[in-house]
């Protein structure tokens, strides 16, 4: 969220998360933990890609 590669995370009672990446952008649904470290890992990989980029 720091970054503003996501606006949202809420997981929901049923272990899925409810994800949106920006304001505006629609609700995305993943189905449970592994889902959520899969998108951190790819976040991270984009912050990383970006910053390789702009040094």
């Amino acid at each position: 969220m720091r970054h503003q590669l996501l606006h949202a995370a809420v997981q929901a009672p049923n272990g899925q998360w409810l994800v949106q990446h920006r304001a505006d952008s629609p609700v995305h649904i993943l189905d449970g933990p592994t889902a959520m470290v899969d998108l951190a890992a790819e976040i991270q990989h984009r912050i990383r890609t970006t910053r390789n980029h702009t040094r």
